[in-house]
């Protein structure tokens, strides 16, 4: 039995699996672009045959219903889902067996209500088992969060904890393949280790060790927000995405049409460099580094989903990962991209937006001399680590609603933790009016290694 890891990264940090056997193989709550386990799987001379499903994803979008038809393998779903499309229903009790390998179906609520996992043996070495596939129940040094209904949140806190202690009693030498590793918002502290055992668990995850009652407690409080999308990425993994395959690669617009398409009902999502954007940007373009943020988190997080995209780059052949990226968390209307992007807009002569960049040196005189507002977009999770004296905290997307507490008439220095939410952040503010606006250049971090070490002050 040989276990194929896949891993996404931009804030999701969703991992899914491919178990092969001598000929066939198990897909493990696949990612929505799904030619990676139908490549992998030709690469192993072997053909898909199931699909499984640990619960509903609330965080991406799943390919499950694409690889189904695309390879002809069985869909797996757990029962309670009661899903209307084609599927096989599964719940605790329940046996698959694909060639040598045995797979049971254990219950696990608690992070979901329909959640179940996947115990697997590997008939061909012995009768114990060999791995369990957690989804998010179970993750390495952390389990999943139940409050995704807040209605039931306790109710689902106490099912979790039962459901952990089923997971338990397997064998310790059992391998635990959970769906997320460290970066999710999944859950609250999870390790950068993707992988565990059941003793390597039971010995270090804090977790395991309380009682139902300080679990409940533990596990309620502190609980980072939950991004916009989860609710609707749930809502569209129950009733099926449209296959990525039928959707269209973005086109390249000229300056004329791309200006042409510039309206309330349409977004200019730039992705550069966000020193870049800072720099110069098309007016009321929403600033999103494709590649030092969480992209996909803060694309499903802050962008509508009902609004078309026109997108800035400066690199063309980043296009379609940048597609796929978006559409991973359910953002799919996305109508094309800037041709030659704002090199070809400025020698138009079309309007070009800036701000300022700071330097921590800049700052600092700023703070001693004038009247700023010094706007802290972290979350509350990373005011911990200290902040920069008489700062404001909003988080980021809290900003949206939350814009009129700040006045227009000062100058608004933003800073995040390393700098491209800070440019996301002014973005925001620009789209609201504000004009006044200036980025910290490198964040909390910058001005901490400006000042040799980590400042704390305030609250």
């Amino acid at each position: 039995m040989l276990i194929e890891r896949f891993y996404v990264g931009d804030g999701i940090s969703h991992i899914s699996y491919l178990v092969t056997g001598q000929t066939k193989a198990i897909v493990i709550d696949p990612k929505r672009d799904v030619d990676d386990y139908i490549q992998k799987a030709k690469e192993l001379g072997v053909k898909i045959e199931a699909i499984l499903i640990t619960h509903l994803h609330a965080d991406f979008i799943g390919g499950h219903y694409e690889l189904a038809e695309k390879t002809g393998a069985k869909l797996y779903l757990p029962a309670k889902q009661n899903s209307k499309r084609e599927h096989v229903p599964v719940q605790e009790g329940d046996t698959i067996q694909i060639e040598n390998i045995k797979i049971d179906v254990l219950d696990t609520p608690g992070h979901t209500p329909e959640h179940v996992s996947y115990i697997f043996t590997d008939l061909s070495r012995g009768e114990e088992p060999a791995a369990v596939f957690t989804g998010d129940t179970l993750f390495v040094g952390d389990v999943g969060r139940p409050d995704l209904f807040p209605n039931k949140k306790e109710e689902l806190a106490k099912a979790l904890y039962n459901s952990l202690q089923k997971l338990m009693r397997l064998p310790e030498f059992v391998e635990v393949y959970p769906a997320h590793g460290a970066g999710t918002l999944c859950g609250k502290a999870l390790s950068t280790k993707r992988s565990s055992t059941i003793g390597y668990e039971k010995k270090f995850n804090k977790l395991l060790s309380l009682s139902e009652e300080d679990f409940i407690k533990t596990l309620l409080e502190g609980m980072p927000p939950a991004p916009d999308h989860f609710k609707r990425c749930s809502k569209i993994n129950e009733e099926g995405a449209i296959f990525l395959s039928k959707l269209s690669s973005p086109k390249p617009l000229s300056v004329e049409k791309f200006e042409n398409l510039m309206d309330e009902d349409r977004i200019i999502l730039d992705t550069r460099h966000y020193l870049t954007w800072i720099g110069g940007h098309i007016p009321n373009s929403l600033s999103m580094d494709y590649r030092f943020m969480p992209f996909s988190l803060f694309a499903g997080w802050i962008l509508d989903p009902e609004k078309e995209i026109l997108l800035v780059t400066d690199n063309s052949n980043e296009i379609n990962d940048i597609a796929i990226k978006l559409r991973r968390v359910g953002i799919d209307n996305i109508v094309g991209y800037l041709e030659n992007h704002t090199f070809a807009w400025a020698n138009a002569g079309k309007a070009i937006k800036s701000f300022k960049a700071l330097s921590p040196d800049t700052l600092e005189d700023k703070l001693n001399t004038e009247s700023i507002i010094l706007l802290d977009v972290r979350s509350k999770s990373e005011l911990k680590n200290g902040n920069i004296e008489n700062s404001v905290n909003i988080p980021l997307p809290e900003l949206r609603d939350r814009y009129n507490e700040l006045d227009r008439d000062k100058e608004i220095v933003i800073y995040c933790g390393v700098g491209p939410r800070g440019a996301l952040a002014a973005s925001l503010l620009e789209k609201a009016g504000f004009e006044n606006i200036s980025v910290l250049a490198g964040g909390f971090t910058g001005w901490s290694n400006y000042k040799k070490s980590p400042l704390v002050c305030g609250k």
